[in-house]
């Protein structure tokens, strides 16, 4: 069968599923009781497997296998969850992401797993947690050792006889591959070879229900036998179309255990049956919507949405044309029929806008399982706050802001955040905070990255600076904090005494620097020593489509987002006072800077006329306002926004360019660049 047709579609939903398994794994160490947790995982991993399966990479179908054993070891409480056992989990998870990243670069996804095979494996059986947590080893060998199957008096007391006998007793599991597909006659088999072996004296599901294939992939048969473990064992491998088989021996202590357990249990079936129904209950609160309606959207590959896009960009440009031309002509007919394809492309517009549109929260929801593992890795305390995740950005900036994140993260936890003494020796919780914000201002979208940790060293950032020959000793006493926290964003620059696994402050950073910049944004740091840092990355909307204002400065026409602006006003000349060498106004109570932008773009004025109104323009970046001095209001419009190409970079305050309805070239202003 070709799959290359569905291989878009398998890598959509396996990220969704993988993303899914993060979620509910970070879930499920919050609340390691909650078995709904443990069937969303499974349910995820479960779904993930058949897909695989079905296009044929069998690496990935076979680890999500091993890890769906764990999972299903835990939801029939055969397993505790523990930090130690989530952290293999989590290390399959993040394999299996790097297998199916594998695949969309062209790859096998095909990857070495062995050692982690064989980890889930040895969990499965509770072998492994010996090996990692003393502690917790022991609660686990004890509940491995207590048989979990009941046993009547009958049962009970030719168990008992066979110990006082010198026989051994046996719990065999055996498990059938899941393409198996006569199983009732691989049953058959097995069972032969313990009745040439032993006695059975018990088998789970009865055997009635063996012979008529109503089980799983799983069963269970209790023996009596002079054999040994390993013997038992090996035979059973030999039947072709067995998984695995997990002999474990009853003893008399065991068995007691098992006894005593199931006493227990029934002595508070109330509590028991009710504690999962309420946590059940409170969990449908917590996700009530949890069921996609897939029957309701459909994936559109996003190159289709670019052409979509262009084509659009075409009509607006005409639509701008049209306009023009009806305004010249004063004809009814045509006045009417502009306005109606005027207000007819409004909507389709904001509908192809909104369908490129995704909630940040898709890049956001990898993060809160990669400062877990950092923060295990470091031996520190972290809690990550998310705010905004529901703020929306353009497809196309989305899949580029990930990998900046990632290094501003780690560094924030590696070099930020300080270990649990030192938080406590310098009069701070333990566990640092690292907060993620994301909101729109105007026509950006701001990403904060914040930590309550140590800061800039700003001595320590100055003497690296001036040893790489960045900056000089002179201009070193005259720099701000800030701009020297910004130092650390130079090629090459670090800080950090050795460099670790997870960052050195500055090893990366010109890196995150390059990418936000060539995205058409910007990043600011503020930083007190011992207080904490604030990353601020600014980018563009990208949106193609964008309202201005169109303003005219010596017979040019200029365009300035809508987005950016507060309002428009006339001043009187007399309004317009000086401050530190900076022209000024009152704005509302609030003294605001001037800027001409004539004097910005460096235009040349024929006749200077000293005018007593003026018209102005309030902009706003953030919480910061200015006022920017223009000839005179055009009017607002909707533009097509176009790059002003390779050989125009880098110009001052100029994000792009329009063009006009009567076929001019209008400049659009970068609003954002005139505010410091």
């Amino acid at each position: 069968m070709d799959t290359n047709q569905y291989l878009e579609m398998f890598l959509d939903e396996s990220r969704e599923h993988l993303q899914s398994c993060n979620q509910y794994l970070l879930e499920l160490e919050n609340n390691p009781d909650d078995l709904t947790i443990v069937n969303e995982i499974f349910r995820a991993a479960h779904t993930l497997k058949g897909m695989s399966a079905t296009m044929g990479y069998t690496d990935i179908a076979d680890l999500t296998h091993v890890m769906e054993n764990v999972l299903d070891a835990i939801r029939n409480a055969k397993l505790q969850v523990t930090a130690e056992m989530l952290d293999v989990v989590f290390e399959a998870v993040s394999d299996l992401e790097e297998m199916v990243q594998d695949i969309e670069a062209g790859g096998t996804g095909k990857k070495d797993v062995t050692a982690l095979v064989q980890q889930l494996t040895r969990i499965e059986s509770g072998e492994s947690i010996i090996s990692r947590s003393e502690v917790a080893a022991t609660s686990i060998v004890e509940k491995s050792e207590a048989t979990t199957l009941h046993y009547d008096e009958f049962e009970t007391t030719v168990i008992t006889q066979s110990f006082d006998q010198g026989y051994h007793v046996f719990e065999v599991h055996v498990t059938l591959r899941e393409d198996c597909l006569l199983k009732a006659a691989r049953v058959f088999m097995v069972f032969e070879i313990l009745e040439n072996s032993g006695d059975i004296i018990k088998s789970v599901p009865s055997v009635e229900k063996l012979e008529e294939e109503a089980f799983d992939q799983e069963f269970t048969v209790v023996m009596i036998t002079n054999e040994e473990t390993e013997e038992l064992q090996s035979k059973i491998m030999k039947v072709s179309e067995v998984d695995s088989v997990h002999v474990t021996e009853i003893s008399k202590q065991s068995l007691e255990d098992g006894k005593r357990h199931q006493e227990e249990e029934i002595a508070r079936p109330t509590i028991e049956t009710k504690q999962p129904s309420t946590v059940a209950k409170q969990n449908e609160k917590k996700r009530p919507n949890q069921t996609p309606a897939t029957n309701r959207t459909i994936r559109v590959n996003i190159e289709r949405l670019d052409v979509l896009m262009n084509l659009f960009e075409e009509l607006v440009i005409d639509r701008g044309r049209l306009q023009s031309i009806s305004t010249e002509l004063h004809h009814p007919e045509l006045t009417e029929t502009v306005e109606r394809i005027t207000r007819v492309s409004g909507d389709l517009q904001n509908i192809i806008l909104n369908m490129r549109m995704i909630p940040v929260e898709t890049v956001f929801n990898r993060f809160p399982t990669m400062v877990r593992q950092l923060a295990r890795e470091l031996n520190k305390k972290v809690k990550l706050e998310i705010i905004g995740a529901e703020t929306e950005l353009d497809r196309t900036v989305i899949d580029e802001i990930g990998d900046p994140l990632v290094h501003l993260i780690r560094n924030a936890l590696d070099h930020g955040i300080e270990s649990p003494e030192e938080r406590v020796a310098n009069g701070k919780p333990e566990e640092g905070i690292v907060k993620l914000s994301a909101y729109h201002s105007g026509n950006n979208v701001f990403i904060e990255l914040e930590d309550d940790g140590a800061g800039v060293n700003r001595e320590r950032v100055l003497a690296k600076a001036v040893t790489n020959g960045i900056i000089t000793e002179e201009d070193a006493a005259t720099l701000s904090d800030k701009q020297v926290a910004e130092l650390i964003l130079a090629s090459g620059f670090s800080t950090a005494e050795k460099v670790s696994d997870v960052s050195g402050r500055g090893v990366g950073l010109d890196v995150v620097r390059n990418t936000i910049e060539s995205l058409g944004g910007h990043i600011t740091i503020e930083s007190t020593e011992g207080q904490g840092s604030l990353f601020q990355v600014q980018l563009p909307l990208t949106l193609s489509i964008i309202s201005v204002m169109l303003v005219e400065l010596d017979n040019e026409v200029y365009a300035i987002p809508l987005s950016s602006i507060i309002e428009t006003a006339i001043i009187h000349q007399s309004d317009v006072m000086n401050a530190h060498s900076q022209r000024v106004i009152d704005f509302r109570g609030n003294i605001i800077p001037l800027l001409d932008l004539k004097e910005v773009f460096e235009l040349t004025e024929e006749q200077a006329v000293d005018e007593d109104y003026q018209s102005v323009v309030i902009i706003r970046k953030g919480d910061k306002l200015a006022a920017l001095k223009v000839d005179s209001f055009i009017g607002q419009q909707e533009i097509v926004l176009k790059g002003l190409g390779n050989y125009l970079t880098n110009v001052f305050a100029i994000s792009g360019a329009t063009i006009l309805g009567d076929g001019k070239v209008a400049l659009i202003v970068d609003c954002n660049a005139l505010i410091k």
